[in-house]
């Protein structure tokens, strides 16, 4: 169990801490000559029945609330140390609210100093602890009046915290492994070593895992759990992690050790922001601040996602746009400091830590945070099928927001009727018959155009999208056809998409006179004769006629109009868009040069220029300031 000290500075935290568990806390000398606390002490006490204690002591001084913040990163237990002789103080009412605004409900007051007062102080200062505690998260905690320098009342808070360690849970969250960086050192002999919380999952001598927002990845070579050497680290510990892979200048406090699929830096925040009572004024719209999360402080702006400012003592949703990024999660508590970081203004929780940067205000987006702070990733994922969103909820980012394992998300996703479109590893999850009525309206709008065009090979992929109203959003919309393809509902005919069971075909003269133009365009390949060439070699065909087959086929599928002049039957169209892509892929800026095109395939300039804008007209490519870039596959667009 991890106990954290909070209070006013020289209110006698350290000596408690020392009195309890042996150790002096204060590690630096500007500290031993000072008398307080400048940055985070730690401590450890060993329980007859096998448990550590470990003591996480905090700066008291108002300057120094961001290393206290710090240090609360995975508290189990709250000792708030308030001084007998002085009372509740300045310091001791912010720690409070920080403690209170972090969700921290389990601990105690030690009242110190008790030896310096008399019996009527000490009952005085005890009404007063306990009017400051009222309607915080530790308005039940027991007060214990205790001594350090006389021993007075130590056998009780010892009791009191070999019973909560007793009755604490076993891992604050469960999910894969996350540790909070809070110090980072180099030892003689041994090397980068991190230290920090662990506030999810397990960790082993030899695990990889990823130091983020970085990216670097690093190896275990050796731990210590509660400062004893192990083999392994769980949740609810402090963790000395002696790391290959990274420098000490790597590595700074408010970073994550996490294992890889955590890894996911991000520079917006969607959160429940509760402002304190105690503020003079409305929170406003883009009031820069100073966040802390976990051991990070960075500078953020306050972005409201509802209504035009947060009053003194109420909640809104806001999203918080950072100076940099970090690494957050779901659930993740956090405090917000004034910009000059004097003052703290409230504090929340992380709901959505991959929100989207536009649409942010709107009505379906505030549903989705609502789901969101659902108690649970169950109930979370249900109630965000049910809003039906036109985009899914993205499996792999669900897993990644809530620290989810494969066997924890497989779970949830039982708990939560729906179903998913795959892309790749990717599973895009859909409430029960939202994807039957999707591809419902997609059929239901390619039979009507069939019995207006039946030979027609169908549409493309953009004019359904542009056509069919009740559809998902534009990049699912594509995985959405692909699957029905798949699935045998509808079929692909070049860059045209139809029902399953229609068939467009040329009957009678019009088969006669293709079966006549055919092996010429075939001949061709990727070299099409011209429409004038056709005609000078069979003078009996009549230039009308010729059109008119050829846009039908043109309307099946079976061939492309490229200018006035060329038909190029499919294959051998995907053939030279294939040239195409592999230039352009190998190109430094990812562009399509039209005179390597030329050399590459042998086509004639009177071909490659209307064959690329054709490229363009199809949406296969699209022009921009560098040049004209592929927007998609090839092989997505011809291949049926």
């Amino acid at each position: 169990m991890i106990i954290g000290t909070a209070g006013h500075i020289d209110h006698g935290k350290t000596s408690l801490v020392k009195a309890l568990t042996g150790i002096d806390a204060d590690r630096l000398k500007e500290e031993k000559e000072r008398g307080i606390t400048v940055d985070l002490g730690f401590a450890y006490h060993a329980l007859p029945d096998g448990e550590v204690l470990g003591f996480v002591d905090v700066p008291g001084h108002e300057k120094l609330v961001r290393n206290m913040l710090a240090g609360a990163t995975g508290i189990d237990h709250v000792l708030l140390v308030i001084a007998a002789d002085d009372g509740p103080m300045p310091q001791t009412r912010e720690h409070l609210a920080i403690l209170h605004l972090l969700g921290l409900g389990r601990g105690a007051v030690a009242l110190s100093k008790c030896d310096l007062v008399t019996p009527a102080r000490l009952a005085e200062a005890e009404g007063e602890v306990r009017t400051l505690l009222a309607g915080s998260a530790l308005a039940d905690a027991p007060i214990l009046p205790v001594s350090s320098r006389t021993g007075a009342g130590l056998p009780a808070l010892q009791a009191h915290l070999a019973q909560a360690a007793a009755q604490a849970p076993a891992a604050r969250r469960p999910g894969q492994f996350r540790l909070a960086v809070d110090r980072s050192f180099t030892l003689a002999g041994i090397g980068t070593v991190v230290t920090g919380t662990a506030v999810s999952g397990q960790v082993a001598v030899g695990d990889k895992l990823t130091l983020s927002p970085r990216g670097l990845e690093v190896r275990v070579r050796g731990l210590h759990a509660q400062s004893l050497q192990a083999a392994t680290g769980r949740a609810g510990q402090r963790l000395a992690l002696n790391l290959a892979g990274v420098e000490k200048n790597d590595v700074r406090r408010g970073d994550w050790i996490v294992a890889d699929a955590l890894h996911a830096p991000t520079q917006r925040l969607d959160v429940r922001l509760q402002v304190l009572a105690s503020e003079t004024r409305p929170l406003a719209h883009w009031t820069p601040v100073h966040l802390h999360l976990g051991a990070e402080d960075v500078g953020a702006r306050v972005v409201l996602l509802e209504g035009q400012a947060i009053e003194p003592g109420r909640s809104a949703l806001v999203q918080l746009d950072l100076d940099r990024a970090i690494g957050a999660l779901h659930g993740d508590r956090f405090i917000l400091r004034d910009q000059s970081a004097l003052r703290t203004l409230g504090g929340g929780v992380v709901l959505d830590a991959f929100p989207p940067v536009t649409r942010r205000r709107r009505a379906q987006r505030l549903a989705t945070l609502a789901a969101l702070a659902q108690p649970g990733p169950a109930e979370a994922l249900a109630a965000a099928l049910a809003l039906e969103l036109p985009g899914g909820v993205d499996a792999r980012q669900f897993a990644t927001l809530y620290n989810l394992d494969g066997a924890q998300l497989g779970h949830v996703m039982d708990a939560a009727p729906h179903r998913s479109i795959e892309d790749g590893g990717r599973a895009l999850l859909f409430a029960s018959g939202q994807i039957e009525r999707y591809a419902g309206a997609v059929s239901a709008h390619l039979a009507g155009f069939h019995r207006k065009q039946p030979d027609s090979p169908g549409l493309t992929q953009e004019a359904l999208q542009r056509a069919v109203r009740d559809k998902p959003a534009g990049a699912v919309f594509a995985l959405l056809l692909r699957q029905l393809v798949k699935e045998g509902a509808l079929k692909r005919s070049g860059p045209h998409l139809s029902l399953a069971g229609h068939d467009a075909s040329l009957q009678g003269a019009e088969k006669a006179l293709w079966e006549r133009l055919k092996p010429w365009l075939d001949e061709g390949g990727v070299h099409p004769p011209r429409l004038s060439e056709m005609l000078l070699r069979d003078r009996s065909l009549r230039k009308d006629q010729v059109m008119r087959v050829l846009q039908r086929l043109e309307r099946m599928g079976k061939v492309h109009a490229v200018g006035a002049e060329y038909f190029i039957q499919t294959p051998h169209l995907l053939q030279l868009a294939a040239h195409a892509h592999a230039l352009a892929e190998a190109d430094e800026h990812k562009r399509l040069n039209v005179k390597a095109l030329r050399e590459a395939t042998g086509i004639s300039r009177h071909l490659s220029v209307p064959l690329v804008e054709y490229f363009d007209q199809i949406g296969l490519t699209k022009r921009d300031d560098l040049g004209r870039h592929f927007r998609r596959d090839p092989r997505k667009v011809f291949e049926g």
